[in-house]
């Protein structure tokens, strides 16, 4: 007699569903009724988004009543560059989620909560999050490479149970900042011609993480208020969704795209600014002549 999955016992099928990822769950969800029954079960979901995000575990009490399946959908995917235009309520609360990982082992993990976003001084502030104390740099584990660094940074609206992940996951670029020698390790996603852009500086030396924060511009390179922040954030977490690696390298292409963009800006507004400043110092010149002239003509 031949031996299918259905009989397999429930509970060793569900162990086994909870360490698939997220698209083989789903994938195996559509093969039986029975393994629909328990590719839904908010347990293995919640397993899931444990095990792609231990900061979560922080948090579980402000997301008790998020189902844990939408909130993978949310926050697994890429959100799309091009967001809708429909208007939908800005979040008055915040919930950031931030994992760290260095050759898949998490290295830090932390919840911030940004209370009172709907306040007219975080509105009108430059938009901001830190996730780690610079008193309290988080120690790592050296030697290490801090391109293979890893980063996601879920943003979550508790109220409305929506989430993003504004980050790229892994770099995008890496520096040095200029004073401190420390080694500046970016992870970026553009939303909206925006760039929300998450900046963690780690020394090698020392080995720890002494900053991870993550801040937005615009395409002139000029800081993007909360107001402004807030309502690029609640159109990605209505938008569409992409994954995979291909989606992957689409993301550091257009923030590739960004850096240029701010480039040519940059360097075009400088010329602008030369030809007036040229414009000025002629027109000067020009009334100072016609002043010395006149006098000397009297």
């Amino acid at each position: 007699m031949a031996t299918t999955i259905e009989d397999v016992h429930a509970d060793v099928l569900a162990c086994a569903l909870r360490r698939l990822d997220g698209r083989s769950l789903a994938a195996a969800s559509c093969a039986t009724a029975g393994l629909r029954a328990l590719a839904a079960d908010p347990d293995t979901w919640r397993a899931l988004c444990l095990a792609q995000w231990p900061s979560l575990a922080l948090a579980a009490h402000h997301l008790s009543a998020i189902p844990p399946r939408r909130l993978f959908a949310d926050a697994s995917p890429f959100p799309r560059a091009q967001l809708t235009t429909t208007p939908i309520p800005l979040p008055e609360n915040l919930l950031s989620a931030v994992d760290v990982s260095y050759r898949g082992t998490p290295l830090l993990s932390r919840v911030v909560a940004t209370p009172g976003c709907s306040t007219p001084w975080f509105r009108g502030a430059p938009f901001r999050l830190d996730a780690v104390d610079c008193k309290k740099p988080a120690p790592i584990t050296a030697p290490f490479s801090p391109a293979e660094l890893e980063l996601s940074w879920l943003l979550i609206d508790p109220a409305r149970g929506r989430a993003v992940n504004a980050s790229s996951g892994r770099a995008v670029a890496v520096g040095r900042h200029w004073y401190t020698g420390e080694t500046l390790v970016r992870f970026a996603v553009v939303l909206g011609g925006c760039c929300f852009e998450t900046t963690v500086a780690c020394s090698e030396e020392a080995a720890h993480v002494s900053e991870v924060s993550l801040a937005v511009e615009d395409a002139d390179g000029s800081a993007l208020s909360g107001e402004g922040a807030l309502r690029l954030l609640a159109a990605a977490m209505e938008g569409e969704r992409r994954g995979g690696e291909r989606e992957r390298e689409e993301v550091r292409a257009r923030y590739q795209a960004f850096v240029r963009s701010k480039k040519g800006r940059k360097e075009s507004k400088a010329r602008r600014e030369a030809i007036i400043d040229l414009c000025c110092s002629a027109a000067s010149a020009v009334v100072v002549l016609a002043f010395i002239a006149s006098v000397l003509l009297r």
